[in-house]
């Protein structure tokens, strides 16, 4: 047990503090075997309180391990060595809990070698991030700073945690930014913005704390960023991922993309889908290495189980078990399901690139995307990197925006930063990237700060969303409410058979905390995309025939540095217009015998340019669609990545297959039922909402005429009132 009378707030990680500190208890412990440390702390007497958690070796100082979660549940991780004495100090923060519950074990065997980590210095040192950082952020930093945020600028910054802890049992936090940030339930549009869905790209997670510092920085110093937060809710999770995130950064560099280069970890740390024998021991140090855990991009719902997911546990792409089996994502549609999220950007690396929906190469384009094109060209005008549907990077289902776009209408986007690797140098992957300045592709526009704002404009504008007005009286509660059910992608299969379709149910029920008199709410389209029908055109030519593709006589060198080495297969073909032919959709396959071989490929159109790629392992084929591609010569470059057996070659074979363009459909149209709850939870009101994007409903006064007129007793001056 730790204990402490008073609470200060301050980073528990800093330094060892010296004995009698307010606010601080500390243990020293002595290690009894080589391995992984745990520490935790856990609240004691259903007190509230916000402990915080920091190991450091005693005779260096240097730390360990630090937690510096949102509450009193706090892990702390570190590889020791048998005798290693450690101190363990505990920080209240914030509340009444006075006590908290302390556990401490190690795990015996060969934990990863992991760098040194000396307590945080003081640096003059600053960047030109809203922040100044200079170096890329611990979870525990991350963590502190998220609440310091919301504790030194209340009326503009409020935290939250999101409702499943992970499978290490950490929570996962996020802030809001607003004018009257408390104050959640304001109907204000939202913008949601996500880091770190996968642990080794350090830089997602930068990108959007640094958001949240320019938020509240500009909201006093920029008239453009005070009127956007004034008129706008922005949500910001800078680590969806807490449990990987610790493990890859915390761990030292190898470089290999072997099962224990930790630091390359791209999933989450969820054990139960891997063999038996891989489930032992702690995600830093486990049998499976890296490798246990789930893609959580990839385990959503919106056509999960389909092509560009793995159902092999093993696998960098593995989707889970089922749609939503991680708390991870469940933690996301929980925040989506709840809210009006009228914009999402969802940062991960890397490519340059700004991508959108659909992620399945089966799914025609939604009947939004002329304006979700425009808005994607918009970022990457700023950005410097190149927009386009998500299956243009290669074919993939069970992402955040292909299920969070298809089910509420809420616009999202991912931003893949920078040109080519997880986590490059902080000032080139962080700095350039988020400030726009060489050799970010943003140089000179604007980079990743000037596209997010560009997305929080689009947010504002009542164009991009719905709006529902009305009046109600003041503390009254308005809900829009509506459930369904979609089918995922036919499910693959490990022995490469396919399965049919799961559905998965879904409820969408946001709230309106009513100011008194007239409300407006910026809402999502009533009809969901899944339904509403798809973009398309009429056919102004015959479809042209397939072509095929022949490999030259002589494999190509395995190559595992494209384009960096050029190395490659290259087959020219052409792509005919009208009068000849009209295409709506072309697709370059190639196939090969052997899932453990790989071959790449990447689509050059006639200016030489990568138009396409498809770069998925675990697979006997590559595909590469596009949609109207324009008649010229294209290049297909496919690529030796990884040959099952040397001695025994596995070409591969390849052809280009076309369809004709598929008109526009429209489907049935969907409504909202809003209704109208008073204080005590009574239901007044209620009433059918249909409404589409741009367009503005007047509801009335949903909670009838008589609520209109009843008094309402509110509290002024100590007293009360009626009004």
């Amino acid at each position: 047990m730790l204990s402490a009378d008073q609470a200060t707030p301050r980073p528990c990680y800093s330094a060892v503090l010296r004995p009698g500190t307010p606010g601080v208890s500390v243990r020293e412990v002595t290690s009894p075997a080589d391995g992984v440390l745990r520490a935790r702390l856990t609240p004691r007497g259903g007190v509230s309180g916000d402990w915080d958690l920091a190991v450091f070796d005693k005779a260096s100082g240097t730390l360990v391990d630090a937690s510096s979660g949102p509450h009193s549940r706090e892990l702390a991780e570190g590889t020791v060595t048998r005798g290693q004495r450690l101190v363990v100090q505990g920080c209240r923060y914030a509340g009444r809990a006075r006590t908290v519950s302390l556990g401490v074990d190690v795990v015996p065997g060969q934990g990863p070698t992991a760098p040194a980590r000396p307590a945080a210095a003081r640096t003059t040192a600053r960047s030109a991030l809203p922040s100044g950082r200079t170096t890329y952020r611990q979870l525990y930093e991350y963590q502190y700073e998220l609440k310091e945020l919301a504790r030194i600028h209340p009326s503009l910054v409020t935290s939250f945690t999101l409702p499943y802890p992970t499978a290490e049992g950490r929570e996962v936090s996020g802030v809001e930014v607003a004018a009257d940030a408390p104050r959640t339930a304001d109907g204000k549009p939202v913008m949601l913005a996500l880091g770190l869905h996968h642990a080794s790209e350090w830089p997602s997670g930068e990108i959007a704390m640094e958001w949240a510092y320019e938020l509240v920085s500009g909201y006093r110093t920029d008239a453009r960023i005070r009127a956007l937060v004034r008129g706008t809710r922005s949500v910001i999770v800078p680590v969806v991922n807490p449990d990987g995130f610790a493990v890859s950064r915390a761990a030292a560099p190898k470089g290999d993309f072997s099962r224990f280069d930790y630091e390359d970890k791209r999933k989450n740390c969820e054990a139960g889908d891997s063999p038996l024998e891989y489930r032992t021991g702690p995600c830093l140090a486990n049998p499976a290495g890296r490798m246990r855990g789930v893609d959580l991009n990839r385990n959503y719902a919106g056509f999960w189980g389909g092509a560009g997911s793995s159902p092999v546990w093993d696998d960098d792409h593995y989707r889970g078990s089922a749609p939503f089996s991680e708390p991870e994502t469940r933690n996301v549609r929980s925040l989506v399901s709840t809210r009006q999220v009228t914009d999402l950007v969802s940062l991960h690396t890397y490519g340059d690139l700004v991508v959108r929906p659909p992620g399945s190469n089966d799914t025609q384009p939604p009947l939004d995307e002329p304006a979700y094109r425009a808005l994607g060209d918009r970022l990457a005008s700023h950005n410097g990197y190149r927009s386009e549907p998500a299956r243009e990077l290669y074919e993939a289902t069970g992402m955040t925006e292909d299920w969070s776009y298809w089910a509420t209408g809420g616009l999202g986007l991912t931003l893949e930063i920078g040109p080519r690797t997880a986590h490059p140098p902080y000032a080139e992957g962080v700095v350039a990237e988020y400030t726009g300045t060489a050799p970010a592709a943003g140089a000179g526009k604007g980079g990743n700060r000037a596209a997010l704002l560009e997305m929080l404009a689009d947010t504002a504008d009542p164009a991009a969303h719905a709006t529902v007005t009305g009046a109600a009286p003041r503390g009254y509660r308005l809900r829009l409410h509506k459930t369904f059910r979609t089918p995922t992608s036919p499910v693959r299969r490990p022995d490469g058979s396919q399965g049919p379709p799961l559905e998965v149910a879904e409820t969408l029920d946001s709230t309106l905390l009513a100011g008194g008199g007239g409300f407006t709410w910026s809402v999502n389209p009533s009809t969901r995309p899944y339904v509403a029908g798809r973009y398309g055109r009429e056919p102004q030519a015959p479809v042209q025939p397939a072509v095929l593709l022949s490999h030259p006589p002589a494999l190509p060198p395995v190559n595992t540095d494209y384009p960096t080495n050029p190395a490659a297969d290259r087959v020219s073909f052409t792509v005919e217009g009208p009068p000849r032919a009209d295409n709506g959709r072309m697709t370059v396959s190639v196939n090969w015998r052997s899932r453990k071989t790989e071959w790449d490929l990447y689509v050059l159109d006639p200016a030489g340019r990568t138009v396409g790629e498809s770069v998925v392992g675990d697979t006997d084929s590559q595909q590469v669609v596009m949609f109207d591609p324009p008649p010229g010569r294209y290049t297909a470059v496919v690529v030796d990545f990884q040959q099952a057996d040397p001695a025994a070659p596995d070409a591969w074979t390849g052809r280009v297959d076309f369809r004709s363009p598929l008109p526009t459909v429209h489907g049935p149209t969907e409504a909202y039922t809003l209704t109208c709850e008073d204080p005590g939870g009574h239901r007044l009101g209620s009433t059918e909402v249909t409404v589409g994007r741009g367009q503005r409903v007047e509801v009335g006064e949903v909670c009838g005429a008589a609520a209109g007129r009843r008094a309402v007793r509110v509290p002024v001056r100590g007293r009360t009132a009626s009004r």
